[in-house]
């Protein structure tokens, strides 16, 4: 499995994948769309989802995430994105506030269970 920044991006086990906390990341692993929660999101979904697809599994077959924000008020934001890229497959989903992620200009992760033939 790919990854980005030297974090493992995604790896299956058995039917199930399991993809490590994504950020909005560029392929140098330089943070993208700072200061924008929604774009960051986007993007960061963007990239579970490429590593979802490299393990064999796609976001219907996804049962549960879990995200970390920066700033709670960020929620409706970061909802938006989660939900244009689950849409009706609506998996469990958890969003916590952090203080901060590992590089200041990064104000969400967001890290998915998929189990293969579900959907």
């Amino acid at each position: 499995m790919g990854g980005t920044g030297g974090l493992l991006a995604g790896r299956p086990n058995g039917d199930r994948v399991v993809v490590s906390g994504t950020t909005a990341t560029d392929e140098d692993g330089e943070p993208v769309a700072v200061g924008d929660p929604y774009g960051q999101a986007k993007r960061a979904l963007e990239i579970l989802e490429s590593a979802l697809a490299e393990a064999g599994a796609t976001p219907d077959e996804v049962v549960r995430t879990r995200i970390d924000v920066t700033d709670a008020d960020d929620w409706q934001a970061v909802g938006r994105a989660h939900r244009e890229i689950f849409g009706a497959a609506s998996p469990a989903a958890r969003m916590v506030q952090v203080q901060q992620l590992i590089d200041p200009d990064l104000w969400v992760e967001i890290e998915a269970e998929a189990v293969v033939g579900s959907a």
